[in-house]
């Protein structure tokens, strides 16, 4: 009961991303869970949750997941383990220039000390690569290194979530703070407070899967 143009600017607002982007978010989302959970081939899978095309579902599966849904499955045994939907590590830079950096504080409020990812990614949903990453014991400060100059967005998340986007004791918490532009010699501050991953935000979909085995993504 709203015009098409309030309904994204409203979507927008909430969510931070547009309503299209969302829904893809939703069915890879959904993907991972069915490759980690039912005995579906690829092509029934990509089918189910919305892709008219194999390649097109394994395409953008590849590109948001970091690996192609074959071998997201195969980092799972036979009966389902848990997801740790992490930060995948990044290339090392070798270039002999430094980069800017990020510093910045995560906050807790429920009290858990659990091992929180952070990455900076160029998207507002926590898919493909990080450009940088930093792993802390517990909230509090962090820095990250090495930055690419641009606009960028930072998440938090914590260590240990099951393919649906629950933790192992409890809800998956996350953060986001963003768009952070980073500039030659910049060093922006940010700082998020975890929350548990709510209705309004787009699902994660880079996962890193059950320890060392996430490596092979």
């Amino acid at each position: 009961m709203v015009s098409k143009f309030h309904f994204l600017r409203t979507f927008r607002r909430i969510t931070g991303v547009t309503p299209g982007r969302f829904l893809s978010a939703v069915r890879l989302h959904e993907a991972k869970i069915l490759l980690a959970s039912t005995s579906l081939n690829v092509s029934d899978i990509g089918a189910q949750v919305g892709y008219s095309s194999t390649g097109s579902f394994t395409r953008r599966f590849s590109e948001s997941v970091g690996c192609p849904p074959t071998q997201y499955r195969r980092s799972f045994p036979a009966t389902p383990q848990p997801d740790s939907c992490g930060i995948p590590i990044a290339p090392k830079d070798t270039r002999a220039e430094r980069k800017p950096s990020i510093s910045g504080i995560v906050r807790n409020p429920y009290g858990t000390d659990s091992i929180i990812h952070i990455g900076v990614f160029e998207s507002p949903i926590l898919e493909r690569s990080p450009a940088a990453r930093a792993t802390i014991a517990r909230s509090g400060r962090f820095h990250i290194t090495d930055v690419p100059q641009g606009t960028w967005y930072v998440h938090a998340v914590t260590e240990e979530a099951h393919p649906h986007g629950t933790a192992a004791g409890g809800p998956l918490l996350v953060g986001t703070a963003g768009p952070v532009t980073v500039g030659p010699e910049g060093c922006p501050t940010v700082q998020m407070t975890l929350r548990p991953l709510g209705w309004a935000n787009p699902p994660i979909l880079f996962t890193l899967s059950a320890g060392s085995r996430a490596l092979a993504c």
